[in-house]
C-alpha cells in the first residue's frame, strides 16, 4: 500500500489484506465468514441458483474483507483519483513559474508522464481514449522542462503529431495560458477575462455566480493573472510545436457577427482594447476585490475548492499581487499539493486533481451494510463518526442564491467548507440511515439538517444540480475563454436520483418536492430508455442511479419507464456477461451509449438497476442478472478486488475523465450484496408510499 505525502493510505490493493474490525483475512481461504442472512438468502434456490449464490457469496466475502482492510484508523476510505498527465505537467510549470521546481520532483514526475505516452507519441485523457492535443502539448513541454532531448524518438513523435493536429494554435485556452506565462504564446492572442467582472451584480448575465462553482473558482484568479499578463523567461523555445514557425500565432477569422460565437469574439476584441485603456483606480479595485474573494475561500488544508485548477491559479494570482512564498496563504496553498501527491513504489510521482474521502466513505458504508455487515459493526460506527465530523454547518457560495437557507451538508473532499454538494449530502444521509450508531440523536440532527438543505437546493424545474440552484444559463459556455469543459451546473439525472432515493429513505416519498423530482426524472428519460449520466460514465451510470430511486420512492416496477430501462440494459450487456461504456459516449452516443469493455463498476451499476427493478433471484428470473453476477465472480482478483484501468467517473463530460480507484471495489460489493440479500429498494415500493406515475 502506497501513501500520500502526508501519510494517508492510498488503496493500491494489497494481496494480503490486513484485519480490520475483528474480521480476519484467514477466513477468506477457509470460507468461514458469511454476511448476516447469507444462508437464509439462498435456502429456497434451485441447485443451480444455489451454486451461483455460493460463488457470489465467496466473492462478496473476499471483496468485503478487502474493503474493510482499506479503512483508515480515523474511519474514512479514500481511493486514488486518477485523471490525466496535465495535472503533473502543470505542477512542474507552476513550480517553474514560482522558482521552486526541484530536480527530484521533476525526475519523478517526468517518469510518470513518460509511462503514459502512447505508441504514436501522444497522450490521452482516459485509458484507451484517443490522442488529445492539449494534453500532448502540456506533457511534451513538461518533459522538455525535465531535460528530455527534442531529438529523442519519443519527443519527435509527440511534436510531429502536435503539428499534424494544428500545433499550439489549436490547443485549448488553458494550455495556451500556461504557455503565455513563459512567452511561448502572446497574451494578446488569448481571450480576455477582466477582473472588473467582480463588479457585475447577480442579476446581470455572466456575473461570477452565473458560472458553476468549479469554473467560478478558476475564473476569478485568472482575471488577476490576465490583468498582469506576466511573462517569465522561457528556458527554451517551442518552435517545433508550430505548424508554421514563420507564422506561429495565426489569427483566426471571426465567425459571422450574427452568431453567438461571432458576437462574443467581437466582445473579446473590445475587452482587449479595454485592457490597454482600463481606468487604473477601477482596475486596482477590481483586482483587490478578486484577491480578497480568493483569500476568503482558501480552505483549512490550504487548497481552494479541494480541486487543482483553482489552487494553481490562485497561487499564481496572489504571487503576482505581492504574496511572497513564505506568506501563510502561499505556504498553506503549496503544502496542499503535497497532500495531493501520490508516490508509487517504483519512484514515480503524480498528482490527484482532487480527493474523494467523503464520497468514498459513504459509498463504502452503504456497500458494507448491503453486503450484510451488522449495522452496528465497529467499522461502520467509525465511518459514521468520521462523516458526522465532516458535516458543514457554515454558509458557502451556495447561499448567494439561497440566503435564508440554513446550512447542513457534506463536501466531496477532506476540506471544502465553501462548496458542499448535493450529491454527497444525499449519499451520506443514505449511509447514516443504514448504521446503528450509539448516539442516534446526533445522527438524526445531521440528517435533518441535510434533508432541509437538500430540499432547499431544489431547482425550479424540480431537479437538483451538484452545487448550486438554477445554475442553467447557456451564456457562460459560449465565451471564447470557456473551452475547457462544462462551466455551468444544471440539474442532472444522477444527482436528482440520489436525492429522490434519500428523500424516500427518510420518509418523504410523498412530499410534493420529491414528486416533482420524480416527474423530472420521468420526463428526462432518453428515447431508448436510459438516462444521461453527468458525473459518471454515462448512460449506464445514469440508469443505474435512477432505477433504484424510482422504485424506492414508489414507482412500480411495471411502470413503462422502468421496463424501457430494463430492456435497454439487457440490450447493452456484453457477450462476456458484463457491462461497460466508453467515455466516447459523451461525444458519440449513437455509437457508444452503453457500449465498451466490461468493467466492474459499470457491471455493478447495471446490476443495481436491474435488481431494483425486480429482476433477479427474488423477482423475475432474469438471465442478464445471473450472467452479470457470474462476470463479477469470474473476474475478481484473488485479493478481493477487480482490475479496472478504464475511466468510469466524470468531471466534465468528455473533457475531464476520472478513474476512481475505489469504484472497482465498492460498487461490486453493493451489487453482490443486493443480489444475495435484497437491497434498500429490491423491487419493493418504499414503506407507506403510494405508486407514483402509474398512469404513464
Amino acid at each position: 500500500m502506497t501513501a500520500t505525502a502526508d501519510g494517508r493510505l492510498d488503496p493500491e490493493y494489497d494481496p494480503e489484506p490486513v484485519a480490520v474490525g475483528g474480521l480476519a483475512p484467514a477466513l477468506l481461504s477457509a470460507g468461514e465468514w458469511q454476511p448476516e442472512g447469507a444462508a437464509a438468502a439462498s435456502a429456497d434456490r434451485t441447485e443451480q441458483s444455489q451454486n451461483g449464490a455460493a460463488s457470489a457469496e465467496e466473492a462478496l466475502a473476499r471483496a468485503t474483507t478487502h474493503l474493510l482492510s482499506l479503512q483508515s484508523s480515523e474511519g474514512w476510505w479514500k481511493g486514488d483519483l486518477e485523471t490525466n498527465v496535465t495535472m503533473d505537467a502543470e505542477d512542474l510549470l507552476l513550480r517553474q513559474f514560482l522558482g521552486i521546481r526541484t530536480e527530484e520532483q521533476t525526475k519523478a514526475t517526468a517518469e510518470w508522464i513518460r509511462s503514459h505516452q502512447r505508441e504514436d507519441g501522444t497522450w490521452s485523457t482516459f485509458h484507451g481514449g484517443p490522442a488529445e492535443l492539449s494534453t500532448t502539448v502540456e506533457a511534451y513541454v513538461a518533459l522538455k522542462l525535465a531535460g528530455d532531448d527534442p531529438g529523442a524518438p519519443h519527443m519527435m513523435a509527440a511534436a510531429r503529431w502536435i503539428r499534424s493536429a494544428g500545433g499550439i494554435a489549436a490547443a485549448r485556452v488553458f494550455t495556451r495560458i500556461w504557455l503565455a506565462l513563459f512567452g511561448w504564446w502572446p497574451w494578446e492572442r488569448l481571450p480576455e477575462m477582466p477582473p472588473e467582472i467582480m463588479f457585475l451584480p447577480r442579476w446581470l448575465p455572466l456575473n461570477i455566480y452565473a458560472f458553476g462553482c468549479w469554473a467560478r473558482q478558476t475564473i476569478v484568479p485568472l482575471t488577476v493573472v490576465s490583468a498582469h499578463r506576466p511573462v517569465r523567461p522561457a528556458p527554451f523555445a517551442l518552435t517545433e510545436l508550430h505548424t508554421d514557425p514563420d507564422d506561429p500565432f495565426p489569427v483566426r477569422p471571426l465567425a459571422p457577427a450574427t452568431s453567438w460565437d461571432g458576437m462574443f469574439e467581437r466582445l473579446d476584441k473590445a475587452l482587449h482594447a479595454y485592457h490597454h485603456r482600463a481606468l487604473r483606480p477601477l482596475r486596482r479595485l477590481a483586482v483587490s476585490q478578486a484577491c480578497r474573494w480568493i483569500v476568503e475561500r482558501q480552505e483549512a488544508d490550504g487548497c481552494w475548492g479541494g480541486i487543482q485548477p483553482p489552487a494553481v491559479y490562485s497561487l499564481i494570482a496572489l504571487h503576482l499581487e505581492g504574496y511572497e512564498l513564505d506568506h501563510p496563504v502561499m505556504r498553506a496553498g503549496l503544502a496542499s499539493f503535497d497532500r495531493f501527491t501520490v508516490h508509487t513504489p517504483d519512484g514515480r510521482r503524480w498528482l490527484e486533481a482532487c480527493q474523494s474521502p467523503v464520497w468514498d466513505t459513504c459509498l463504502a458504508t452503504v456497500a458494507l451494510v448491503d453486503a450484510g455487515l451488522p449495522a452496528d459493526h465497529p467499522a461502520l460506527v467509525s465511518a459514521v463518526d468520521w462523516m458526522l465530523g465532516e458535516e458543514i454547518t457554515k454558509r458557502g457560495d451556495w447561499s448567494v442564491q439561497r440566503p435564508s437557507l440554513a446550512p447542513g451538508g457534506w463536501a466531496f473532499e477532506f476540506e471544502n467548507d465553501t462548496y458542499p454538494d448535493i450529491d454527497d449530502t444525499a449519499e451520506v444521509v443514505l449511509a447514516l440511515c443504514r448504521v446503528a450508531h450509539p448516539d442516534p440523536a446526533k445522527v438524526a440532527g445531521s440528517v435533518d439538517r441535510a434533508v432541509r438543505w437538500n430540499l432547499g437546493m431544489q431547482s425550479k424545474n424540480g431537479a437538483w444540480g451538484a452545487f448550486d440552484v438554477d445554475n442553467t444559463s447557456t451564456l457562460p459556455n459560449k465565451l471564447p475563454f470557456c473551452d475547457f469543459g462544462e462551466v455551468v451546473d444544471p440539474p442532472s439525472a444522477d444527482v436528482t436520483a440520489h436525492v429522490v432515493e434519500m428523500l424516500a429513505e427518510v420518509g418523504k416519498a410523498r412530499d410534493p418536492r420529491t414528486r416533482r423530482g420524480v416527474e423530472w426524472l420521468l420526463r428526462n428519460q432518453e428515447a431508448d430508455g436510459s438516462w444521461f449520466g453527468r458525473w459518471g460514465t454515462n448512460y449506464i451510470y445514469g440508469t443505474g442511479s435512477v432505477l433504484p430511486a424510482l422504485v424506492a420512492v414508489g414507482v412500480p416496477a411495471e411502470h413503462p419507464a422502468i421496463r424501457r430501462a430494463v430492456r435497454w440494459l439487457e440490450d447493452r450487456q456484453n457477450t462476456d456477461g458484463g457491462w461497460g461504456e466508453d467515455m466516447r459516449s459523451y461525444e458519440d452516443p449513437a455509437r457508444w451509449a452503453g457500449r465498451g469493455e466490461s468493467t466492474a463498476s459499470q457491471t455493478a451499476w447495471a446490476l443495481m438497476a436491474l435488481l431494483a427493478a425486480g429482476e433477479g433471484p427474488d423477482g423475475r428470473a432474469n438471465p442478464a442478472v445471473e450472467r452479470g453476477v457470474d462476470w463479477l465472480v469470474r473476474t475478481q482478483l484473488p485479493e478481493g478486488t477487480w482490475d479496472e484501468p478504464q475511466f468510469t467517473g466524470t468531471g466534465f463530460p468528455w473533457d475531464f475523465s476520472i478513474n476512481y480507484h475505489l469504484y472497482r471495489l465498492v460498487f461490486p460489493v453493493t451489487a453482490l450484496g443486493r443480489y444475495l440479500h435484497g437491497g434498500p429498494a429490491a423491487g419493493r415500493p418504499a414503506t407507506g408510499t403510494a405508486p407514483i406515475g402509474a398512469s404513464r
